[in-house]
Formats: C-alpha cells, sequence, structure tokens
C-alpha cells in the first residue's frame, strides 16, 4: 500500500512540477528514500524524496505530499530542500520542519492549487541536512489556504545515502 501512495505521488509529482516534466530515472531506493535524475547538459536535476510515513488530519483531501531535496549543477545549487504539502498554502504561511530538537523556517508559495515550501534562511541549508542525514524523522507543519493545519511526518532513514546518490549523479 505504501509502494502504491509512492508511485501514485511520483506520478503526481511528474504532472504537477514543471522542472520534472521529462521522465524521470530512478538512481535507487534507499529505504524510505528515492533518489531520481532528469534532464541533460544544464538542464540536469538530481533529487531524492520521500512520501510521509503519516499526516494528520488524515482525511483531507490532498494531492501527492513530499519532502526532497534536489541539485541542479546547471545553476549551482546543492541540496536544495523542498517541502510539497499536496495543497496550497495560506498566503506568506510559514511552514516549519522539525527534526529533534532542531525547527527550520519555510517560506512558502502557491502555483494555482499547488504549494511548495523552501528554506527562509540559506545559512541553515548546513545544520538542516546535518539534521537530516542524523536524524530520525522530521515533521512539517503548514497551513493550508483552507486554513487546516498539517503535521506530516517523514522517515528519515536512507536518506544520508539517497543524497549522496543525487550528488553523485550530478557531479556536486
Amino acid at each position: 500500500m505504501i509502494r502504491n501512495f509512492f508511485l501514485g505521488s511520483i506520478a503526481a509529482l511528474l504532472i504537477a512540477t514543471p522542472v520534472l516534466a521529462d521522465s524521470a530515472d530512478v538512481l535507487g531506493a534507499f529505504k524510505n528514500w528515492t533518489a531520481y535524475t532528469t534532464g541533460t547538459g544544464s538542464g540536469k536535476t538530481c533529487y531524492a524524496m520521500s512520501p510521509p510515513r503519516a499526516t494528520e488530519p488524515r482525511n483531507a483531501k490532498r494531492a501527492a505530499i513530499f519532502l526532497m531535496v534536489s541539485d541542479w549543477p546547471g545553476r549551482k545549487v546543492k541540496a536544495e530542500p523542498e517541502i510539497v504539502p499536496g495543497y496550497a498554502y495560506k498566503p506568506n504561511a510559514l511552514v516549519t520542519l522539525g527534526i529533534g530538537g532542531d525547527r527550520f523556517n519555510f517560506f512558502s508559495r502557491n502555483d494555482g492549487q499547488s504549494g511548495s515550501a523552501w528554506l527562509q534562511n540559506l545559512n541553515d541549508a548546513g545544520p538542516l541536512l546535518d539534521a537530516m542525514n542524523h536524524g530520525v524523522s522530521a515533521v512539517a507543519i503548514g497551513t493550508s489556504a483552507r486554513g487546516t493545519r498539517s503535521v506530516d511526518t517523514y522517515s528519515l532513514a536512507g536518506f544520508g545515502e539517497a543524497l549522496a546518490r543525487i550528488h553523485a549523479a550530478c557531479n556536486m
């Protein structure tokens, strides 16, 4: 069932995310994380992603939900974290990602009915990746355009291996 949810999430991601519209090649599965690459040359992107292990509220209708980290060699961007909640965020909503006792703030943006969140302070990238490499789980908290608070819990098992694989594939 988790596998079907994950495959459905990937299909929705490929439809909903323009940068990943090209077919993605699987680089490998690493426990709860899967690594991919898409594009070529300066348009090449490598990314690792995972669906949540638990979501709240459970009965909310949402599109694909995932936590991902991307390498964009053409843009010289390495390990960019992103949260995709499966809904549009409340305008100017702050999103947090908690790992152990650490909290990281993300800013949100919407594209129609789809929302995404990116790290607010780029100086937090190193500590965030370190926390993801050494942590057990990450908890993303956000608010939908309708005002519903969501809490998505991700396993970090396999994150380090998936991250190393995308860095190798994108030479970063």
